[in-house]
């Protein structure tokens, strides 16, 4: 038995499970302010506290969780788009068309992820959609580079050779016979991209760029602790520790799926 695929399998699925049935297991609507009820610690009416404002923190948790699971998802779900269709025509175009995608990943490469965010964010408000636009964007290469590589290597194989002989077009070849069995990989990478772009919206919120309040999310959650570190330690703990979780449990489960593929 996979070990690792199963712990990473239960923590996603928890996490996710937990963000879905938000409406229904946080006790409070996660906007509610209770003035009277500031910095309350856990326990009581409140599982995990409450902040400043005497929100209760477990309903801005789980709240929270479905808005960085939702931007790291589509986000990734936009990045392994952009890197299969790029790394498809690449690998089996050939020559002018695989050099030119080729070097123009090599150059996204060279720029770190977080300054090519740093820098798009630097252009447009924070918003939900523009957050998902910009880490989609700066995170489609290593897919890229990886359905090429799987491309390159499966499209001399007889199999391809006898569809082309039976006058299959270009497209039909690369969408029926080349990329299922390409995609093998792009589920490890996507994992593991989903646990980065978690930690990317994350620090983004903390920062005061990424989600904005009132709409709760791990980043902005973690941000608003800060001030109070020192008398509601719970603000700063229960946020970091769902980030922790999530991004351990994407990792295991990338992990997984490698030792299962290999």
């Amino acid at each position: 038995m996979n070990k690792t695929l199963a712990a990473g399998w239960i923590l996603l699925a928890g996490f996710a499970l937990a963000a879905l049935a938000a409406p229904w297991l946080a006790p409070a609507d996660p906007g509610e302010i209770h003035l009277e009820e500031a910095l309350a610690p856990p326990g009581g009416g409140h599982p995990l506290g409450t902040d400043q404002l005497g929100r209760d923190l477990w309903a801005r948790m789980l709240f929270g969780g479905r808005v960085s699971l939702t931007v790291a998802s589509v986000a990734v779900l936009l990045a392994v788009t952009l890197g299969v269709a790029l790394g498809s025509v690449a690998g089996y175009a050939g020559g002018w068309v695989d050099l030119l995608v080729m070097r123009f990943t090599d150059i996204m490469l060279c720029f770190p992820t977080l300054f090519l965010i740093l820098a798009s964010v630097a252009f447009l408000e924070p918003s939900l959609f523009n957050l998902v636009a910009i880490i989609g964007a700066t995170s489609w290469m290593e897919v890229a580079r990886l359905v090429r590589a799987e491309i390159l290597s499966l499209k001399e194989r007889e199999f391809i050779l006898a569809a082309r002989g039976f006058g299959a077009s270009g497209a039909r070849i690369v969408g029926r016979h080349l990329l299922p069995n390409a995609l093998a990989p792009v589920g490890v990478s996507a994992t593991l991209g989903l646990g980065s772009a978690v930690f990317i919206e994350s620090g983004l919120s903390f920062l005061g760029i990424g989600i904005q309040p009132p709409t709760p999310s791990w980043g902005n959650i973690l941000a608003e602790g800060r001030a109070t570190l020192g008398v509601g330690w719970w603000l700063s703990l229960f946020p970091g520790l769902a980030i922790f979780g999530l991004v351990l449990g994407c990792n295991l489960l990338s992990e997984g799926l490698r030792k299962l593929h290999d």
